[in-house]
């Protein structure tokens, strides 16, 4: 793993594994607060929102979500699945908690709070995260939100299938939201496929477009 500093200041880390990063170098930060906080949570109208979020990553959304739920008062439920959790040696390297002016504390127990036990972090904000695979994950509650956030079709196409997005359907709300970076025609179809009206809407800066899936 090499960690990057991208444009805003905020950091993204290089996967060797996959030779990809994790975040757009145009802005960390500014994407993840683009495509899952301003384009998807903040068009749920609820008080008490349900988050299931694939690819936990390096925790920059969650850590963006517990950050709203704190500032609007929202009672915010966010479950995680994870196949590669990073390690405290990455991890406690990440400048996310100074760039959003928040208590480093909260970002490590992200990181480093127990994985299959429902965590409370702040009065707003309860955790719950898995480390391992989606397809064997099983979920117990439904979502009015999901951030699709894993690595690129190209890179792990199996994650985005058909079954994938018709698992996740299932467990969503009416109205429910689901928020990807990804536009490309397998992605757009297997959504539609499964029963989601899809839109793409405009992107974060270097990325055109993205995508925003309903599930009526």
């Amino acid at each position: 793993m090499k960690i990057v500093q991208t444009e805003d200041k905020s950091h993204s880390l290089f996967s060797e594994q996959y030779k990809e990063h994790y975040h757009s170098t145009f802005g960390a930060v500014a994407e993840s607060q683009h495509i899952f906080i301003e384009a998807g949570l903040k068009e749920i109208q609820k008080d008490k929102i349900s988050i299931f979020e694939m690819g936990m990553g390096t925790g920059l959304n969650a850590l963006l979500t517990m950050q709203y739920a704190d500032n609007q008062k929202k009672q915010i439920q966010y479950t995680a699945v994870e196949k590669h959790p990073l390690s405290e040696a990455v991890y406690s390297q990440l400048n996310y908690a100074s760039i959003l002016s928040l208590p480093e504390k909260y970002f490590q127990k992200i990181h480093n709070t127990a994985w299959g036990e429902k965590i409370i972090l702040t009065e707003n904000f309860t955790l719950y995260k898995e480390a391992g695979d989606i397809q064997d994950f099983s979920h117990q509650q439904k979502y009015d939100l999901v951030y699709f956030d894993a690595f690129s079709p190209d890179i792990q196409p199996y994650l985005w299938t058909k079954d994938i997005f018709e698992t996740l359907f299932n467990h969503m709300n009416d109205n429910a939201l689901l928020l990807t970076y990804s536009v490309k025609g397998i992605v757009k179809r297997a959504l539609k496929e499964v029963g989601f009206t899809i839109e793409k809407i405009p992107g974060p800066k270097g990325k055109r477009e993205i995508l925003r899936a309903c599930k009526k």
